[in-house]
């Protein structure tokens, strides 16, 4: 067994026992989105050989080199976009993901509810909220929030299906976990997206319905 096939095994462990601790039952446990962006393809591909068929990529030029060609050889393969996403990059974002988590401004909005129409793929999408408040950072600010779920629901006919967030890194998550589930109930949405390797069990004491675990599965990041 590979480190890589070994890492999932325990970061699922922690996901059930955790969840079993936050006593949310076994029916509502957490997707793990593996996030594979800047990792080197064999250990993508040894996640894969694994049985592991949820990603999370940033880049979408890099997505698409990595995943068009495997998600041809595995159909059931699941792709996440959790980073930034520039217009000039929308239709090929509608085109390779399944799942967009980044819709953080009216512009974006009206140009992927455009693609969608044109390529006939009707994504879920989730708002990401900057729930920080960094200048530095995408997303949405919480006072804009219900106003901004409103015109992608109403507006631009998205299927919002959540919330996506990435705490302040000097921060205690708890916080931003607290506040972004707050959101999503107010909008009566499902789907939240939050926690990553270092506090993913905490996300999921919160509700988290996916978390996003790169280094705890593949190790640290190649430098680029």
């Amino acid at each position: 067994m590979s480190s890589v096939q070994y890492n999932i095994q325990v970061t699922k462990q922690r996901i059930r026992a955790e969840m079993h601790k936050s006593a949310q039952g076994p029916l509502s446990i957490p997707k793990l989105v593996a996030v594979s962006k800047q990792q080197p393809d064999n250990k993508v591909d040894q996640s894969i050989l694994a049985g592991h068929r949820v990603f999370g990529e940033n880049r979408v030029q890099e997505a698409k080199q990595r995943w068009e060609a495997r998600k041809v050889k595995h159909p059931d393969l699941e792709l996440h976009l959790i980073g930034p996403l520039q217009t000039n990059k929308v239709a090929d974002a509608v085109a390779l993901f399944d799942v967009i988590e980044v819709v953080d401004r009216e512009k974006l909005a009206k140009i992927m509810a455009a693609e969608m129409r044109r390529q006939n793929r009707h994504l879920p999408c989730l708002v990401q909220v900057n729930t920080g408040e960094e200048p530095q950072k995408s997303g949405v600010m919480p006072s804009e929030v219900d106003e901004f779920i409103h015109f992608c629901q109403e507006d631009c006919s998205l299927d919002i299906v959540g919330l996506m967030c990435i705490p302040p890194a000097d921060e205690e998550s708890a916080i931003h976990f607290a506040l972004l589930r707050e959101m999503a109930k107010r909008n009566e949405l499902s789907e939240l997206s939050m926690g990553m390797s270092s506090d993913f069990e905490v996300a999921i004491a919160f509700g988290a319905t996916s978390v996003r675990v790169g280094s705890a599965i593949f190790g640290a990041r190649e430098k680029q």
